[in-house]
């Protein structure tokens, strides 16, 4: 390998690791809202419906966000876009930590939902622009796997701060990102093929071309998929610890079991990263996605402690690992000039997903509708969205981005 080789390798590895760790912070904090709506519902004696409201209005926020950021992103650059979304989300966070009324906190909610679900798609789109294509899926899958770190870490926090300091301080470690943003401004740069377009489309243009005749199939077939994963994803994953709960299992030991299922998500993210550019995109997709379906009936009908980690380790490995060959596979499908703008849309529609997931469920739960019978209804939607990436899918290892 030569030293321009070399050079260029050592610049991905940074931009990497500067961009996972944003993407930490985003997960950690929205890890964090897991397990504080747990501790919220003791404190405050919410209701199911309540808790759904809380999680679903943070996805109200991302799905907002997602759409308004990569529109920007496409107008003014990744970095500058990534870096407002960082602060923005940091600050609610922290705020999220003084609110003492319900109301206030949703409030709060929707603002860190917004920088979250605006700093995801646009970060996904700087790291594939910029590494090889050699490497770019297994990359970005990499970028996702700091996702898993962030739920350790907000799996952590609540096991050992909530029990014994509160919701508050768990709040204010989720403030913590603002800081890190002063090093992301020297640390990150705009992609070169980015900087070498000509001109900057209007947003109108951009949304028409995303629908147009080359690229309609890619976009519904993308819409389908987040929306489906999305739906599950936040339906399932937000309600872990309350769900034990429902199982009989103490708040603290529910927190325990839930960083447990956490961990498999590494080995999920790695697997996905491997075979990704092994054996393609469709593939990794399809057989994760099968695999979450499959283990979330398992989840939904488990009775013994045993067969409940065992379990939700698997669903966290499958559905982890189908998060991140999604995040590798979206920006693929579209030029450098609309990039951001179909990543950002794609997540946003999928978003609204993640706003019917935890409200649902939480309506169910009143209604006194069966853990298992809840569950099914997602192994429903994510055999939907492996079958559009089968029929609707194109595949795009190896592919040059543009």
């Amino acid at each position: 390998m030569d030293k321009a080789a070399i050079l260029q390798h050592s610049k991905q590895r940074k931009l990497l690791l500067s961009a996972g760790l944003s993407w930490m912070f985003d997960a950690m904090d929205v890890g964090l809202i897991s397990f504080i709506v747990a501790a919220l519902a003791a404190e405050w004696h919410l209701g199911p419906q309540q808790i759904g409201l809380l999680t679903a209005i943070n996805s109200v926020g991302m799905a907002v966000g997602a759409a308004v950021a990569g529109s920007l992103a496409d107008r003014y650059g990744r970095r500058a876009v990534l870096l407002w979304t960082l602060l923005i989300f940091s600050a609610a966070s922290g705020l999220s930590a003084l609110t003492t009324g319900f109301a206030v906190l949703c409030l709060l909610r929707f603002v860190a939902g917004f920088g979250l679900g605006g700093e995801l798609p646009v970060a996904t789109t700087l790291v594939s622009e910029t590494v090889s294509e050699r490497e770019r899926g297994r990359a970005v899958v990499l970028l996702e796997s700091f996702w898993a770190v962030g739920w350790i870490a907000a799996a952590l926090i609540a096991y050992f701060v909530i029990p014994d300091y509160g919701w508050r301080v768990a709040f204010a470690i989720g403030a913590v990102p603002a800081i890190y943003a002063l090093y992301l401004r020297r640390a990150i740069q705009d992609p070169p093929r980015y900087t070498r377009l000509q001109e900057r489309r209007p947003l109108g243009e951009r949304i028409a071309a995303l629908w147009s005749k080359r690229y309609r199939r890619s976009t519904l077939m993308l819409w389908v998929l987040w929306f489906t994963v999305v739906f599950s994803y936040y339906g399932m994953f937000l309600w872990l610890p309350t769900v034990m709960v429902m199982k009989g299992y103490t708040l603290v030991k529910s927190f325990q079991y839930v960083l447990i299922i956490t961990l498999a998500q590494l080995p999920g993210y790695f697997t996905a990263a491997y075979l990704i550019e092994k054996t393609g995109r469709k593939f990794v997709l399809a057989v994760f996605l099968l695999g979450t379906g499959i283990c979330a009936i398992w989840f939904g009908n488990a009775w013994t402690e045993g067969m409940l980690l065992a379990a939700g380790m698997c669903l966290s490995f499958f559905n982890l690992g189908a998060w991140g060959a999604m995040y590798a596979y979206t920006p693929e499908l579209y030029p450098t000039a609309i990039r951001a703008t179909g990543s950002g849309f794609a997540a946003s529609f999928g978003r609204i997903g993640g706003i019917i997931g935890p409200y649902l469920v939480g309506y169910l739960v009143a209604g006194k509708m069966a853990v298992g019978a809840i569950f099914m209804i997602f192994f429903t939607a994510i055999v939907i969205g492996a079958m559009a990436v089968l029929f609707l899918g194109q595949e795009t290892k190896g592919q040059p981005v543009e």
